[in-house]
């Protein structure tokens, strides 16, 4: 066995994947041969819906298919949504969100069917019903009224929909479906391939999904746009933000929205995109201040630390500007991963092999323990006949 350990797995390569490839030389995120960006540009959501559940961009009369298809699996089970009630009103929303797609999960017949065909039906059913959760569980524990889906709206207007109670305009909606887009799957991140973990002992989606949710909630993971958010807010002008990145520096304390493990010191092509949209919002909202407030972090991170931005540092903006509460921002990533992870859950199952790695032991040897009379059942003697 070799005895090489790398901390963190770093740039371990754990799986062979046709679904996505970090390329950092090229900055370039492949997703099965086309670039991400390129397709958040270009496509809608549900077109890469198509591309990473089938392997290939859907034509009009395709991408109209999966739209009804998920149409047809609008709805939560009424215990579902009861369920959903009973939650205390300070649950956590990633904790609502595990909560309930792990109770989603006794409702589904082809729970236990691994095979290709079930698996797709329920990804279908998950990119549903997913947002829903999402929605309809901030809603039920701030006590405002649920809101059921709007099968005539696009599937990402009607996410929004769902979650603020407003009908998007075309540009709120198209910026929203490029966010899902960009966060719809990224390789092999701690959530995806916590996913391929569990799913490689032949569990079921369900039960790889709702453990990617409980590693997406760690701080390490998600949660940075909610962070970066919180942080605009405290700073309120640009000014603000330079002294607010400067006296947390001074503190030795992380930056949340700057740097990632595998770019390194290479721009997110991500953040990037999602930087153009926050400033189309924010001159649509007569908001341009908070532009330049996060430009003006920005400028200071590159400046103090030679860190470029990453995805969660301009989502967080254009998702406030959107209406979305600070609090689902996590679960809004995780919704548009679920195509991510389901993807990568059916190519676990369709090539599996168990994961089952071993350790470096830096542990005792040699130790023995102290056997006492006491501590064995007396031995009865056997009786002479």
């Amino acid at each position: 066995m070799s005895d090489l350990y790398l901390p963190g797995l770093e740039n371990v390569v754990a799986s062979e994947t046709g679904i996505s490839y970090l390329d950092v030389e090229k900055e370039e995120i492949v997703i099965r041969g086309y670039d991400l960006i390129e397709l958040a540009q270009q496509a809608v959501y549900l077109d890469v819906a198509g591309l990473l559940l089938d392997g290939e961009l859907p034509d009009e009369a395709g991408r109209a298919a999966l739209e009804a298809s998920i149409a047809d699996a609008y709805g939560l089970p009424q215990n579902v949504r009861a369920i959903l009630h009973l939650l205390p009103a300070n649950t956590p929303a990633m904790d609502v969100l595990r909560t309930g797609i792990s109770v989603l999960s006794s409702y589904d017949e082809e729970l236990d069917d691994r095979s290709p065909e079930a698996n797709r039906r329920k990804a279908i059913r998950l990119l549903a019903r997913v947002p829903q959760i999402v929605a309809y569980g901030h809603r039920a524990l701030t006590k405002q009224p649920l809101i059921e889906p709007d099968s005539s709206l696009s599937y990402s207007a009607n996410f929004l929909y769902m979650i603020t109670g407003k009908v998007p305009s075309a540009l709120e909606a198209g910026i929203f479906d490029q966010s899902l887009i960009v966060y719809s799957e990224h390789e092999m991140p701690n959530s995806t391939f916590t996913a391929r973990v569990i799913a490689s002992t032949q569990s079921d989606l369900y039960g790889a999904l709702v453990g990617a949710v409980a590693s997406l909630k760690g701080t390490l993971h998600g949660g940075a746009n909610e962070a970066v958010m919180e942080m605009l807010l405290e700073a309120g002008s640009e000014d603000g933000m330079e002294a607010l990145i400067k006296e947390r520096l001074a503190r030795r304390e992380r930056i949340m929205g700057f740097g990632h493990r595998v770019y390194m010191r290479k721009p997110d092509p991500r953040a990037l995109l999602m930087k153009d949209a926050l400033a189309l919002l924010a001159a649509h909202f007569g908001q341009p201040d908070l532009y330049h407030m996060c430009v003006r972090g920005e400028e200071v991170m590159r400046r103090e630390k030679e860190l470029h931005p990453n995805l969660d540092y301009y989502a967080a903006p254009v998702y406030h500007l959107l209406g979305i509460p600070t609090a689902l921002f996590t679960p809004v990533f995780l919704a548009a991963r679920t195509l991510g992870i389901s993807a990568h859950v059916m190519e676990q199952h369709a090539h599996n092999r168990l994961f089952r790695p071993r350790v470096r032991y830096t542990g005792p040897r040699g130790l023995h323990p102290l056997i006492t009379d006491q501590l064995l059942p007396e031995r009865e003697e056997d009786e002479e006949e």
